[in-house]
């Protein structure tokens, strides 16, 4: 019989309830062996029987949903982690879900690991921010008809959901921004290499480069890994040329910082010696000196989209997958050259 009102039922009740062990019963709720379809059931009866709550993955097998959402990313790589998560958040709240969140340390490696421990906690979705690699744990998703959203860094794929910035066009105009400012040698701190988003923004760096009538020119594209010392070796490389780059731009805030900080250490005077323009907006960009000219994401856009599209794909797995392209914003401010524009700073 099932247990008094007053006690919190365990997994042991579940077990005497069911007739089975309790590794039985913990197989069942974890799905870590399969099971007799008799068995589970039993210890399924037992489980709503009782009011069992004391696992979230036991009161899913009941009503069918955790409510809960998984979140994999790059927490290093990402420096505007606060406002990406904290509107992700408000967004599952506000639709009666949960968030729990994972670090892929950007390898393959930890990003399969912590996928599969998601879907073992019986996550309803996935938003994911993928590694560079060959995209196993994307194909691997997809396989099982896990809904998953990518996130920021976004694929070629068309069998699944992306939400994510443009980024071609407006690194585009980041480089003509610069030519317009009289610049011809300018330089490109570019990102991970085998990433769909560095790819596209070196794209945008040579279309910019074309529409401002500049030649195309490798040596000028110095690859930092989206890392802060790499990026201040790239930086290092770009004005150690015979003849050095007056102009940069970098591809994102963590390489930004490895370039502010080789820029002072060679006393190099930002906006009036060397010209830099960035990508991603972090909230500092406008407290150094000079104020950064930045490409802004638009952050809390991005997060917002992702849940909302993973919560189509829950409640509708065969609709059609969809990538959405957020703009960003260009923000002027005096790293570039500009005089300072109070409506845009």
């Amino acid at each position: 019989m099932p247990p008094p009102r007053s006690q919190r039922p365990t997994q042991r009740d579940i077990a005497e309830l069911a007739g089975v062990s309790i590794t039985t019963v913990s197989h069942v709720v974890n799905g870590t062996r399969a099971v007799a379809p008799e068995t589970r059931a039993a210890v399924l009866d037992a489980i709503e029987s009782t009011g069992y709550t004391g696992d979230v993955i036991a009161r899913s097998l009941v009503t069918g949903g955790t409510r809960t959402i998984g979140v994999a990313i790059s927490l290093l790589a990402n420096p505007y982690f606060a406002v990406l998560m904290q509107t992700i958040e408000r967004e599952a709240a506000a639709a009666g879900y949960t968030v729990l969140l994972s670090d892929t340390h950007d390898t393959v490696e930890t990003e399969q690991d912590i996928v599969r421990a998601l879907r073992a906690r019986r996550v309803e979705g996935v938003l994911l921010t993928p590694v560079p690699g060959d995209g196993r744990v994307i194909s691997e998703l997809v396989a099982l008809g896990t809904p998953t959203v990518l996130v920021d860094r976004l694929t070629t794929r068309s069998d699944i959901d992306q939400v994510g910035a443009e980024n071609i066009h407006a690194t585009s105009a980041l480089t003509e921004h610069l030519a317009d400012h009289g610049h011809r040698r300018i330089g490109l701190v570019s990102g991970t290499p085998g990433l769909a988003t560095s790819e596209e923004r070196v794209l945008g760096y040579r279309l910019g480069l074309g529409r401002a009538g500049l030649p195309w020119n490798p040596d000028l594209v110095v690859c930092g890994h989206s890392e802060r010392e790499r990026g201040a070796r790239a930086l290092a490389e770009l004005l150690d040329k015979p003849q050095p780059v007056t102009a940069v731009v970098v591809t994102n805030d963590a390489m930004m910082v490895g370039v502010l900080h080789e820029a002072r250490r060679r006393g190099v005077r930002i906006g009036e010696e060397l010209a830099v323009v960035g990508y991603d907006d972090t909230e500092w960009a406008d407290l150094v000196q000079p104020p950064l000219t930045t490409m802004a994401q638009p952050v809390a856009e991005i997060g917002t989209h992702a849940v909302r599209m993973l919560l189509a794909r829950i409640a509708d797995p065969d609709r059609q997958p969809e990538t959405v392209r957020l703009p960003p914003t260009l923000r002027r401010r005096q790293s570039c050259g500009c005089q300072p524009v109070l409506a845009e700073t």
